[in-house]
């Protein structure tokens, strides 16, 4: 599994010839994307930040589109949305579970609140990668994300919905310093196998967006 990063909360996640985007930025938003074309994608919040799929749309790849809760099984991938409510703007948020390879990814999407209902909770599997938000304003802060993302037990945590001016850059340090590191190298990708995960628990990783 090969995970790219293209700032805010959108990711590509590569397994063979298999590509999934999830909450790609679209055309219309200020924030600066990417395109490429993806057989799945996943939008959390009807956002301009977090909803271009036209983005992930190209040549003869249209992807297949889940944009709200439900179950769903996409060429051996098995996706679980969860919604966790509104945020401040009212905005339906839909967290996912990814299942892959034989690896449990859990995706926040722009959760708001740190305080996730027993119900949800339950139907989280075992988590191998998590993917938090950490910006703070209509998603949660640097501190809320870590004690939500330590006390869900996850094997790699992966930060994102920060900005890479002043305020994103401290709250990625705030992060960074809740889990007791002054500082991490961020990577240009992940590449992982399920036999990588053997050992770790609670480690970060920083990726640096493509974009």
């Amino acid at each position: 599994m090969v995970i790219t990063y293209y700032g805010m909360e959108f990711f590509k996640v590569q397994f063979g010839d298999l590509t999934l985007a999830i909450n790609p930025i679209s055309k219309d938003s200020k924030l600066k994307g990417a395109r490429f074309g993806a057989q799945v994608a996943l939008v959390s919040m009807n956002d301009v930040d977090l909803n271009g799929l036209e983005q992930v749309s190209f040549g003869d790849k249209i992807p297949f589109s889940i944009t709200g809760p439900g179950e769903y099984e996409v060429k051996d991938v098995f996706i679980k949305g969860i919604s966790s409510g509104t945020n401040a703007s009212g905005k339906l948020n839909t967290m996912y579970t990814i299942t892959l390879e034989g690896m449990n990814i859990v995706f926040l999407g722009a959760l708001a609140s740190k305080d996730l209902s027993s119900e949800i909770k339950g139907a989280l599997p075992d988590i191998d990668i998590l993917f938090v938000p950490i910006g703070g304003g209509e998603v949660l802060t640097a501190s809320e994300s870590y004690k939500l993302a330590v006390s869900l037990e996850p094997k790699l945590i992966i930060p994102m919905h920060y900005s890479d001016d002043k305020d994103g850059l401290n709250a990625l340090k705030v992060f960074l310093k809740e889990a007791g590191a002054e500082k991490a190298e961020a990577l240009e990708k992940l590449t992982l196998k399920k036999k990588d995960l053997d050992g770790k628990e609670g480690e970060i990783i920083v990726l640096a967006p493509a974009v």
